[in-house]
């Protein structure tokens, strides 16, 4: 039996602070690849990734990272954050719920079933360094080289942590769309005793901001809540309290439902960006980062298998959710059909993160329930 704890606390060791890859990357490549997987290094743009395979035909697939975020001030953890220490049946370190024990629980899992019954079909598992960094060079690369390679996953199962209170209660059949619109408002600086010279960018701005954010982008659809839309940031750079600004930025992020596209909302944002400049002789200019469209996987066999391994493990039956940020299953529902269900995410990059131990334990069981069951 491959001990998922023992391999999360090896993966925990490795101080794969995104980018680096500490060494986790090639500790998985050499595991699966004793256990007789065929596995490929993926790495691009400085970024290392790992594609492995285990037999042919219909697939399962699963997808991880092993990067993390930075530990923060030292001096706050109890421990070195990359000691991997268990106290109390409790194991602390960075990256132990974001997603060192996934990736740990899932390939264990797999192991475990390639060794004692070996599939009618093929175990997939793709692990990259670049799901806490920029993204572009991680699952994305993982995705192309798999389509130039033919390639394929018949599902794809998600080790994020899902869980917001206890283990079990929540796994994730989808994701809000998430961009964000950078303004900027330029006009002409001036004194504010003489303000027939300048052209005030500000006005303009504001009234931008109170077009996008008065108005209530839907109600909720069918699996989503309603869609949002938040002022992050307003900046004039101007410590002067007798000077009119020449130039304005703000910030605006939005996360949306399956009632709209990225196209779609941004073209809204520029129709009340233009009506709000008008004929001011201020000019509003808009740039745009979409980090990713909105998606649904409609439930059906994938997410009931899943259900169901959870309830035999926990005793809960999953609540079906879309909340939260993005992940790179983002990627993969181009792919494939794709659901993600991992631990408790109450600690993810908190000091002191940290995961009890015999959630690991369940978590391979819930596994390699799943994999067992998709074969059947």
């Amino acid at each position: 039996m491959q001990d998922p704890v023992d391999l999360t606390q090896n993966l925990i060791r490795c101080a794969s602070v995104t980018p680096d890859e500490g060494g986790a990357i090639a500790l998985l490549d050499r595991l699966l690849s004793e256990a007789g997987f065929t596995t490929t290094r993926v790495d691009r743009a400085g970024i290392s990734n790992l594609f492995a395979r285990f037999g042919t035909g219909k697939t399962i697939g699963f997808n991880g990272h092993t990067d993390v975020v930075p530990p923060g001030d030292l001096e706050e953890w109890a421990d070195d954050p990359f000691a991997a220490v268990i106290r109390d049946d409790i194991l602390f370190g960075r990256g132990a719920v974001d997603m060192k024990s996934g990736v740990a629980a899932f390939v264990a899992a797999a192991i475990d079933v390639v060794r004692d019954t070996p599939p009618d079909g093929s175990i997939v598992i793709t692990i990259t360094g670049d799901e806490e960094g920029d993204a572009t060079d991680g699952t994305t690369a993982i995705l192309d080289w798999m389509r130039a390679a033919g390639e394929t996953m018949d599902v794809c199962l998600v080790g994020e942590p899902t869980c917001p209170a206890e283990m079990g209660d929540m796994m994730k059949i989808g994701r809000r769309g998430s961009m964000t619109a950078y303004l900027t408002a330029t006009g002409v600086q001036g004194h504010s005793a003489y303000p027939h010279r300048a052209k005030n960018p500000l006005p303009v701005l504001v009234d931008a901001l109170h077009r996008l954010a008065g108005r209530a982008l839907d109600e909720g659809t069918a699996h989503f809540d309603p869609s949002t839309l938040a002022i992050t940031t307003v900046d004039t750079g101007n410590p002067a309290n007798n000077v009119i600004p020449g130039e304005a930025r703000a910030t605006v992020n939005i996360r949306f439902n399956d009632a709209h596209t990225s196209a779609d909302l941004i073209n809204w944002i520029k129709a009340e960006c233009d009506q709000a400049s008008g004929d001011s002789g201020v000019t509003l200019a808009l740039t745009f980062k979409v980090s990713g469209e909105s998606f649904i996987t409609e439930p059906g066999p994938f997410s009931d298998s899943i259900a169901r391994a959870v309830e035999a493990e926990t005793g809960r039956m999953p609540e079906l959710s879309t909340s939260g940020g993005t992940s790179d299953a983002r990627f993969i529902k181009d792919h494939c059909p794709v659901v993600e269900f991992g631990l408790v995410g109450k600690t993810m990059h908190q000091t002191d993160e940290h995961v009890p131990v015999a959630q690991i334990h369940q978590l391979k069981a819930i596994y390699k329930r799943v994999i067992l069951d998709f074969f059947k």
